[in-house]
């Protein structure tokens, strides 16, 4: 029977999905999720103060969020003291990404990122028809110099940095971003993804720059301010470029509930210094528990920490889906040179003592 086509981009993509959540796992292997560690959700959650004002908004719940974002942009731009032109939110940096693909990366240009890097960052360039060109890690670090070196030799359309990185933790110093940036073409976007900025040491992000057309800067509040089930993020940078989101955005993408409940966490900084103290004391007692296994955790500028199993990517697969037997939800790195490690997200003390006890079976059996 006649159907209509797909579009030849899409015929040529197959049905995936960049991550397997503990939700999939659960219906699959019937295995209760007891420690969820896996996705570098903040399990210390949003403020008291934020719960309250999302419940108060969802009495309103019956109408569209504001389409132009415009006390959520406020918001954002008095926070990171710039003017609101040079913000735009969307529906989490993973939208920001799709956007930004969609916008300045034609079909069949070049985007260079890192092999083992973001992969939803990879669906969105795939699913537009760009060509991906990416660049192998040194040691733990995505490779800055490169990155640079691929965006020249390919007169790529853009260039994507995770400073933290995603799946490693690693990072760079603002000097050595800077540097990246500057070696880098002006016809080239540069993506630069903050997502775990606000994890990481004084001194890690570069001064904003306003003045720079081919720099998009983007964070989120699904990490430090505990909203990842709201899905708000937000992209900042020059004017234009930034405006330029406004050709194909959803403007109904982000729901009154998030937008309140996004402008009220950034209004109470005090509880998101006590979530960054938590999240540290978690991953510094994660580490511990690692090392009494034997196993050896890596430095780390997120809410995250990866782990070097040791051994292979078999063997530290086989301990990922023995703890996931457990009831232990992690993930790991699935690229060469970094597929030896897994990757745990910060827990609560009982998350912890799960993966203690989990890891100690596991690691017996094998």
């Amino acid at each position: 029977m006649p159907r209509p086509a797909l579009s030849p981009i899409v015929a040529a993509l197959p049905e995936t999905t960049p991550f397997v959540g503990p939700e999939a796992i659960v219906r699959r292997d019937g295995i209760p999720t007891l420690a969820r560690i896996g996705a570098n959700e903040n399990p210390f959650g949003p403020a008291p103060s934020v719960l309250a004002a999302m419940q108060e908004a969802a009495r309103h719940t019956w109408h569209y969020g504001d389409p132009e974002n415009h006390d959520l942009r406020e918001a954002i731009a008095a926070h990171l003291g710039i003017p609101a032109g040079n913000v735009m939110p969307g529906e989490g940096v993973d939208a920001i990404l799709g956007m930004a693909v969609r916008i300045y990366a034609a079909p069949g240009s070049t985007v260079v990122t890192s092999l083992g890097g973001y992969p939803t960052f990879n669906y969105h360039i795939a699913g537009y028809g760009a060509r991906m060109h990416t660049v192998p890690y040194v040691g733990t670090r995505e490779d800055i110099d490169g990155l640079a070196a691929a965006a020249r030799e390919t007169g790529a359309a853009m260039v994507y940095l995770a400073n933290p990185d995603n799946p490693m933790g690693s990072w760079w110093d603002a000097d050595s971003v800077a540097r990246f940036i500057d070696a880098v073409p002006e016809s080239t976007m540069i993506i630069l993804d903050e997502a775990y900025g606000e994890f990481a040491p004084e001194g890690t992000l570069p001064p904003i720059d306003l003045k720079q057309p081919n720099l998009l800067r983007m964070r989120t509040f699904s990490k430090a301010y505990g909203l990842a089930g709201a899905r708000v993020g937000y992209v900042f940078g020059e004017a234009e470029s930034v405006s330029a989101f406004n050709r194909i955005r959803n403007h109904f993408g982000i729901s009154n509930i998030a937008q309140t409940g996004a402008i009220a966490a950034l209004a109470d900084q005090e509880h998101l210094q006590a979530s960054l103290q938590a999240v540290r004391e978690a991953l510094t007692d994660t580490a511990a528990i690692a090392r009494r296994h034997g196993l050896m955790p890596l430095p780390t500028a997120t809410n995250f920490i990866a782990i070097d199993c040791g051994r292979d990517a078999s063997y530290a697969q086989a301990i990922l889906d023995g703890l996931a037997a457990q009831g232990v939800f992690v993930r790991k790195p699935a690229a060469p040179g970094l597929n030896q490690c897994i990757r745990v997200s910060a827990g609560t003390d009982g998350d912890r003592r799960l993966l203690d006890e989990a890891l100690a079976k596991v690691l017996a059996a094998l």
